[in-house]
């Protein structure tokens, strides 16, 4: 009789100890896929266009990143390299992009200052703007910029071949600076002459 009942006890024991583990375990369930569905419709946004609401996707930060970097890198020379023959406008553009690019934009600008670059643009009348071909950035975060600058003056049309490289890394985010990021370490590689053109004179 005490067999059966100190049988009975450890049965109820071993049921009771599995029941509280098994609660457990859902429990544990429950509370992973109410932490997934959660942050799955924290993703989901709901804009509002002529009181017609409509959903849209939310993407993580990473997802985009690269396209990021490729857009900072390609606004940094967009801003660097288009000159026109305008003082105020070629202060505008360096000041700009002077934010998205560590001391060495800086170094590369006061030296080509001081070889008066900028002045010669006013003194000739030259247009200078630039056309990118290529953005390579590897995973460590290195990149080389390939793109085709023009040269236009009253009497001709210069097209030269540019490569650039350097280093994109996270800084915060900031007005000037909207991509959270800085371009490092940034140098020319190749600046030479493609094509010479006389311009036609009527």
């Amino acid at each position: 009789m005490i067999n059966r009942i100190e049988s009975k006890i450890r049965l109820a024991f071993a049921i009771s100890i599995g029941s509280f583990i098994t609660a457990l375990v859902m429990v544990g369930i429950v509370c992973f896929f109410a932490y997934s569905l959660i942050n799955e419709q924290r993703k989901k946004l709901y804009v509002i266009d002529h009181n017609v609401p409509l959903l849209v996707q939310q993407t993580e930060l990473g997802a985009n990143r690269k396209v990021e970097m490729e857009s900072h890198i390609n606004m940094f020379h967009l801003l660097f390299f288009t000159l026109p023959p305008d003082d105020a406008y070629i202060k505008n553009n360096l000041t700009k992009a002077m934010y998205l690019v560590d001391e060495t934009g800086l170094a590369q600008y006061n030296n080509l200052k001081e070889k008066g670059y900028y002045n010669s643009i006013l003194a000739s009348s030259a247009l200078l703007t630039i056309q990118t071909d290529s953005i390579v950035l590897d995973q460590n975060r290195h990149f080389r910029y390939y793109a085709k600058q023009r040269v236009e003056r009253e009497t001709s049309i210069l097209k030269r071949l540019l490569v650039t490289e350097g280093d994109i890394q996270d800084v915060p985010r900031t007005v000037n600076n909207p991509h959270g990021l800085i371009i490092k370490n940034w140098k020319t590689v190749v600046n030479k002459d493609l094509e010479h053109e006389q311009k036609k004179s009527f």
